[in-house]
C-alpha cells in the first residue's frame, strides 16, 4: 500500500501553496481516482508523491519512504505525460535502452511492446508517433520494471474515446492482478466508472474521499444546486417536503427529487435569500463536486503539516556501459558531427600541404591542424561527441532524476567517459589515417607523416582527442546542455591556454621540462632512444594547450565530486527516522 502523508508544495510568491496537507491511501487491488478541474493541483500531487518536486510530506510504500527503496521505479511506475524520448529513436531502441538501466533482459522490451499493441510500429521513430501511440509507449515504460503500483497523471487527456477506453481497461487489469493504481482525471463520470475510490480536489485540498459507488450516487445524479446564506434552514424545509438534501459545504446544498421551480417557491414563501438556483446535470455535478470548499465525507488528516519530504537516495543504473552504448548508437545524431569532423580534418590537411607542410609540426600534419584554428577538427568532433552524451541525457530525460536511475550517478559518468574516450580514440585514429593518405597523395610518397613511426606524436594526438571528449562530457554534466559542453571544450585553447602560456613561459617552462626529463631518467634507466621518446612526450605534455586541458579536466572533476558530496550532506541533514510508527525528519526543514 502507498500512503501519501501531509503532501504540501512550496508556497508561491504572494500566494498559498498549490497543494496543502494532502493525506490519502492508494490500496492494492484498487484504482484510486484523483479528480479535479484544471489548476486544482493534481499534477503537483503526483510529482510530490513521487519526489519529483520539492515540498513537505512523505510517501510511504508498505511503511517505507519511497526514495529509501533500492529501486523506486520497480515499486511504482509512473505515466506523467508524453514519453520524453529522442524523436529519432525507435520505440524498441528506447525500451531496450531502459532495460539496460533497470538491469532487465532485452526480451522484456519486446514483450511489453506486444502487450501495449505497439509491436507492429516498434521500429518506427518516436517523432512519427501519434498521441495515442505515445501514451501506449508511456505505459510500456512505466510497466517495464514490473512495478506493483502505477501512478498515472491524466493519461487519457485529449485522447479519442476508443484509446481512452483501452487505457482504462489496462488500468483495471493491473488493479485486478493485485496492483495499486492512482489515476488522475477531470471527467468525473469516467473516473467513477473506472476507479474503486474517488478523491476530489479543489484549490489544492481534498474535499471528498468516497467509494466510487457513493460518489456516483451522491454526486452524479441530476439535482438542483442551491447557494444561500440560509442554506441550513432551507435544507430543513425542503426535507419536510420529501426532497433529498445533501450538504455541499458552506452555504451550498444539492437538492435531489425536486425541481428548481419548487425549490424557488419554498424559498420565496419563507423569505430566504438565494444566491444560486440552477438545475445541474451529471457533468455539472462533477464540476461542482470538485469545487466545493469542504465536504462531510472528508477524512481528517492524522499527521501534522509542514513535514519535510524525505531525502533522495541516489539510484544508479545497473548496466551503465550497456545503457550508454544503446543510448549513443540508437540515434543518428552522433554520426553527423563525427563525419563532419573527419571531412574537415582531411580538408585542413590538404590546406596544410598546399601552404607549406615543411614548416608544420608532425602533430599538426597528423591531426590536420592549421595554426589558424584553436583545435583540430577531429578534436572538436570528439568534444562534440562527449558533450552530446550528457546534453541528450538532459534534453530527452529517459532517466528521471530522483525517481529511478540517476543521470548523474558516478557509475553512469564513468561509463560515459569510457565510451566517449573510446569513440575519441577511434575518431583520432581515422583522422590520422585519412590525413596521412591525403598528404601522401598531395606531397608524394615519403613526405607524409607515418602514424606508426611517430609514437610520441601519435600518443599526443590521441591524448588531445580523449581530453576534448572528456571535457565535453564533464562540462555537459555540469551545465546540462550540449552547447555549453562544447563551449567548454573550445574555451580550453581560447581562454585557459593563454593563461597557462603566460604562467609557464620562459624559465618556468624550461624548468618543467628539465625536471620531467631528470625524473624519467632516474625512474626508468632506459636507453637513449627511449629517453629521446620520453623527452618528446614530456615536451608535448608541457605545451600550454595540454596543461590547460589537464587543468580544465581537474577542475571539472573537482566540481563534480564537490556537488556529489554536498548532495550527500544535504541528504544526511534531512534523513527520515522511524519514530512511534510515524516518520520523523531530523535536521533542517528547508
Amino acid at each position: 500500500m502507498i500512503q501519501a502523508i501531509g503532501l504540501t508544495s512550496k508556497p508561491r510568491r504572494g500566494a498559498p501553496p498549490a497543494v496543502a496537507d494532502l493525506t490519502f491511501d492508494i490500496r492494492p487491488g484498487e484504482v484510486t481516482g484523483l479528480l479535479g478541474p484544471a489548476g486544482s493541483g493534481k499534477s503537483t500531487v503526483v510529482r510530490l508523491l513521487l519526489g519529483l518536486q520539492s515540498g513537505r510530506g512523505a510517501t510511504l510504500v508498505d511503511g517505507r519512504p519511497l526514495h529509501e527503496l533500492a529501486g523506486p521505479a520497480r515499486a511504482v511506475g509512473a505515466v506523467l505525460g508524453d514519453v520524453p524520448g529522442h524523436p529519432g529513436r525507435t520505440a524498441r531502441s528506447h525500451l531496450r535502452m531502459l532495460c539496460a538501466a533497470h538491469g532487465l533482459r532485452v526480451a522484456r522490451a519486446d514483450d511489453l511492446l506486444e502487450s501495449v499493441g505497439l509491436a507492429e510500429v516498434a521500429d518506427r521513430r518516436l517523432g512519427t508517433y501519434s498521441l495515442g501511440m505515445d501514451r501506449r509507449l508511456a505505459f510500456a515504460v512505466a510497466l517495464l520494471p514490473d512495478p506493483h503500483a502505477l501512478v498515472l497523471d491524466d493519461p487519457v487527456r485529449d485522447l479519442p474515446p476508443r484509446e481512452a477506453a483501452w487505457m482504462h481497461a489496462l488500468v483495471r487489469r493491473h488493479a485486478s492482478a493485485g496492483g495499486a493504481v492512482l489515476l488522475t482525471g477531470r471527467d468525473a463520470g469516467a473516473l467513477a466508472r473506472t476507479a474503486d475510490r474517488v478523491v476530489a480536489l479543489a484549490d489544492g485540498r481534498i474535499v471528498a474521499d468516497q467509494t466510487a459507488a457513493v460518489f456516483a450516487g451522491t454526486r452524479l445524479r441530476p439535482h438542483v444546486a442551491v447557494r444561500s446564506p440560509y442554506a441550513q434552514r432551507l435544507a430543513g424545509l425542503l426535507a419536510e417536503d420529501g426532497a433529498e438534501v445533501v450538504a455541499a459545504g458552506g452555504s451550498r446544498i444539492a437538492v435531489y427529487g425536486a425541481t428548481a421551480a419548487a425549490v424557488g417557491e419554498v424559498a420565496y414563501r419563507h423569505g430566504i435569500l438565494l444566491h444560486q438556483l440552477a438545475d445541474e446535470t451529471a457533468a455539472d455535478a462533477a464540476q461542482d463536486a470538485v469545487q466545493a470548499p469542504e465536504d462531510a465525507d472528508r477524512q481528517p488528516s492524522p499527521t501534522p503539516r509542514n513535514r519535510p519530504s524525505p531525502h533522495r537516495t541516489q539510484h544508479r543504473p545497473l548496466h551503465p556501459v550497456r545503457y550508454e552504448l544503446r543510448r549513443c548508437f540508437g540515434v543518428r545524431t552522433p554520426w553527423l558531427p563525427a563525419a563532419a569532423a573527419l571531412a574537415a580534418s582531411v580538408l585542413c590537411a590538404l590546406l596544410l600541404a598546399r601552404g607549406g607542410a615543411a614548416h608544420a609540426s608532425p602533430l599538426r600534419l597528423l591531426s590536420g591542424w592549421p595554426a589558424a584554428l584553436p583545435l583540430p577538427a577531429a578534436a572538436v568532433g570528439a568534444g562534440a561527441l562527449g558533450a552530446l552524451s550528457y546534453g541528450q541525457e538532459f534534453a530527452y530525460p529517459a532517466l528521471t532524476p530522483g525517481f529511478g536511475p540517476e543521470p548523474r550517478a558516478a557509475r553512469l559518468l564513468a561509463a560515459k567517459l569510457a565510451v566517449s574516450g573510446a569513440l575519441a580514440l577511434g575518431l583520432a585514429a581515422l583522422a590520422a589515417l585519412l590525413n596521412s593518405a591525403a598528404l601522401r597523395v598531395a606531397l608524394g610518397p615519403g613526405r607524409a607523416p607515418d602514424p606508426m613511426a611517430l609514437s610520441a606524436t601519435t600518443a599526443g594526438w590521441a591524448a588531445l582527442a580523449v581530453g576534448c571528449a572528456w571535457t565535453g562530457v564533464l562540462a555537459a554534466c555540469a551545465f546540462r546542455t550540449t552547447a555549453l559542453g562544447l563551449s567548454a571544450v573550445l574555451s580550453v585553447p581560447l581562454l585557459v591556454a593563454p593563461g597557462v602560456r603566460a604562467l609557464l613561459g620562459g624559465s618556468a617552462g624550461r624548468q618543467f621540462l628539465d625536471a620531467g626529463g631528470a625524473l624519467w631518467s632516474l625512474l626508468s634507466g632506459a636507453s637513449r632512444a627511449d629517453d629521446r621518446a620520453a623527452l618528446a612526450a614530456l615536451r608535448s605534455a608541457a605545451q600550454p594547450l595540454f596543461v590547460a586541458m589537464a587543468l580544465s579536466l581537474s577542475g571539472l572533476v573537482i566540481a563534480y565530486v564537490a556537488g556529489a558530496l554536498r548532495g550527500r550532506r544535504r541528504g544526511r541533514r534531512s534523513t527520515p527516522v522511524r519514530s512511534g510508527g510515524a516518520v520523523r525528519i531530523e535536521g533542517e526543514e528547508g
